[in-house]
């Protein structure tokens, strides 16, 4: 069973950057980083493939947002550049072994337990 650990969050202004950090232990073959706001349902911001695979971004980060892996430390990253108050979320990595990365929260099967992203 792949444990994980968020860590990065914080409070940051608008226009801000933060990076997560995401330690994996286990073997995972898609990563992925989603949110939930209050009252929201939980969606997907960025996927990648492990080992050198495709991403995704959603659109409404695309060109902000960058997902990275690190397969020395076990970690992927979500940079996360001029930040928007509507990007003010809980934010989760997810894993899963599917040889194509979904973008749906239900098609995986081990999380993190969130890390709080507020920009003012």
């Amino acid at each position: 069973h792949v444990q994980l650990v968020e860590s990065g969050g914080g409070s940051v202004q608008a226009g801000g950057s933060l990076r997560l950090s995401c330690d994996v232990s286990g073997y995972t073959s898609c990563m992925a980083w989603f949110r939930q706001a209050p009252g929201k349902e939980r969606e997907v911001v960025a996927t990648i493939r492990t080992g050198g695979g495709p991403t995704y971004h959603t659109d409404s980060v695309k060109g902000r947002f960058t997902i990275s892996e690190d397969s020395a430390k076990d970690t992927v990253y979500l940079q996360m550049n001029s930040l928007k108050a509507e990007d003010t979320a809980m934010y989760y990595c997810a894993a899963d072994l599917r040889l194509s990365c979904s973008i749906w929260a239900g098609d995986y099967y081990s999380w993190g337990q969130g890390t709080q992203v507020t920009v003012s």
